[in-house]
């Protein structure tokens, strides 16, 4: 590492050095396929860790697992390495192994990494599950209703019961909220179930990831280097770049402010950059634009990893300070253009042509422009771009298994928690409602309705908005969908829509009754999660382990 900044290669002459000051002013690493973008990303994440900076990155070929392993002499390149540092000056070239923690969303190939329904909120997860505006507001409904009610959303199984439940409920909800309608709702819920069908169950739950367990150091003061396991999420495009939009967006609401530090608090490695991109809509790209605006003050710089610098919209593009580019081929029109927009996107350099070098850079070259102390960035120099000092290619099943037993977070995350949350709470709703309906008779008597607890607070509305017969009728059908049965049959139309009136008003009564304190409470972010820490301060009954 060079004084103050990570050596990335040679060029012009010079040392072409990464400033730890600029760092957090975000990157860009782009170039076709074989190029060498694996092998600068390899670089940079060994060059942040000894600087004793955390690290995060998408490994979605498996070979930058070999950041956990030094180099070997006996390795194919290893001759092509030690002349290449000859060539770029690097006279303390040795091998040298990272420390590393591997993650995997499925708990293969790492610990597993969870988060609940409740922390993702409405916005991502619309994403997540491709819905249209309409099923984003009543998703968005959805969520609004468990926060005020205080009802944890932390599973797949959660989500549908919330869902079940604002269908019950439906007209209560759209005099206060806006349309909720049944056809909206089954949609969202069939979207839930193909998202299940994708391994989605497995990253929805708890224990939910802390993210402090991403900013650490090992003994000797590197950062640690989070590598995500992705090669079999990339069959999951979506569910790929909706984690790691949602990553982000958790380091930015849960790290303090901290300005302009003298090296970064962590960086992140967003590779395949292009999939967060990809139909997105206009409103969410412009949240992501704000997000890596904002997160900058927090410490954290943002590199995008991807083959076409057009890939990454303008407005975001605009805010990378760092970048190296490597070989494009000028084979379509679409190829032609990012070539132009390449050329002029660095500080010219009367020595460089860029827009004919681009096409001409061999494997292991680049272009690069880097922020100098003042913020300025360098003329683009044409670099050599320096080996890595780990393992070029993966580990192997038992070395990866090794690493993951010796962890610092090992065990932590590896067995699921299944704790009281909507689900069960609705389901014990519904229970107590059929109670209350038994005993409906004896409180019209004594006069119940005005007395103590839940049953009091809401028995007057009741008593004025339900019949009897139609109560019981209701009440038992939302008891029988919440807990899996098939709903008893009824005789007539009349009698299924009175009843349908009289649950929906039931049902929405005992909810408000039973919100607590935590109703209206819960704020969201930019991207619509909320804070760990909000919901650990929900009511302790909340909190209680199942």
């Amino acid at each position: 590492m060079a004084d103050g900044g990570i050596f990335i290669g040679q060029g012009g002459g010079t040392p072409q050095v990464l400033n730890l000051k600029r760092a957090n002013r975000h990157g860009l690493i782009a170039g076709a396929t074989g190029t060498g973008k694996t092998v600068t990303l390899q670089g940079l994440a060994e060059g942040f860790s000894n600087a004793g900076v955390p690290v995060f990155v998408a490994d979605v070929k498996g070979d930058l697992s070999g950041l956990a392993m030094a180099g070997s002499p006996l390795a194919k390149a290893h001759d092509a390495f030690t002349t290449r540092a000859r060539e770029i000056g690097l006279a303390d070239y040795a091998y040298a192994d990272t420390p590393v923690q591997f993650w995997d969303l499925f708990g293969e190939q790492g610990h597993p990494i969870r988060t609940t329904i409740s922390e993702m909120g409405p916005v991502l997860l619309a994403r997540l599950m491709g819905l249209n505006d309409t099923q984003e507001g009543v998703l968005t409904i959805a969520f609004r209703f468990a926060d005020e009610q205080g009802l944890l959303l932390l599973d797949l199984a959660d989500l549908q019961a919330m869902l079940a439940h604002c269908a019950e409920n439906a007209q209560a909800l759209s005099a206060q909220y806006g349309n909720v309608t049944k056809a909206s709702v089954g949609a969202i819920q069939r979207q839930l179930l193909q998202l299940e069908s994708q391994g989605g169950a497995k990253f929805f739950g708890e224990p939910a990831l802390d993210i402090s367990d991403f900013i650490g150091t090992d003994d000797k003061g590197r950062g640690y280097v989070n590598v995500l396991a992705a090669d079999r999420l990339m069959s999951s495009p979506r569910l790929y770049s909706t984690f790691l939009l949602w990553l982000l967006s958790e380091l930015f609401e849960t790290l303090p402010e901290v300005g302009d530090p003298d090296k970064p608090k962590l960086v992140f490695f967003f590779d395949e950059a292009h999939l967060l991109f990809e139909d997105a809509p206009k409103a969410l790209l412009d949240k992501v634009e704000q997000v890596v605006r904002l997160i900058r003050s927090k410490g954290v710089g943002v590199y995008f990893v991807t083959q076409n610098p057009v890939d990454v919209p303008e407005d975001v593009a605009g805010q990378l300070g760092n970048r190296v580019q490597h070989a494009l081929r000028a084979f379509t029109p679409r190829d032609q253009k990012a070539i132009r927009a390449a050329a002029e996107t660095f500080r010219a350099n009367p020595g460089v042509d860029v827009a004919t070098a681009i096409t001409e850079l061999k494997v292991g070259e680049a272009l690069v422009s880097l922020l100098q102390a003042d913020g300025a960035p360098t003329p683009v120099e044409r670099t050599l771009i320096r080996p890595p000092s780990s393992r070029l290619g993966p580990l192997s099943p038992a070395e990866r298994a090794a690493v993951i037993q010796s962890s610092a977070v090992a065990g932590k995350y590896e067995a699921a928690v299944n704790r009281e949350s909507a689900h069960e709470m609705l389901a014990e709703r519904a229970g107590e409602a059929v109670v209350a309906d038994d005993a409906a008779p004896a409180q019209r008597s004594g006069g119940a309705a005005g007395g103590g607890g839940w049953i009091g607070r809401v028995g007057k509305k009741l008593v004025m908005a339900v019949a009897g017969a139609f109560l019981a009728s209701k009440a038992r059908d939302i008891g029988d969908q919440l807990s899996g049965r098939s709903p008893r049959r009824r005789s007539a139309n009349a009698t299924r829509t009175a009843a349908g009136t009289a649950g929906s008003t039931l049902g929405y009564e005992i909810g408000k009754a039973f919100a607590g304190e935590m109703g209206g409470r819960i704020g969201r972010g930019v991207l619509g999660s909320f804070s760990r820490n909000m919901a650990d301060n929900l009511s302790p009954r909340s909190r209680k382990a199942r």
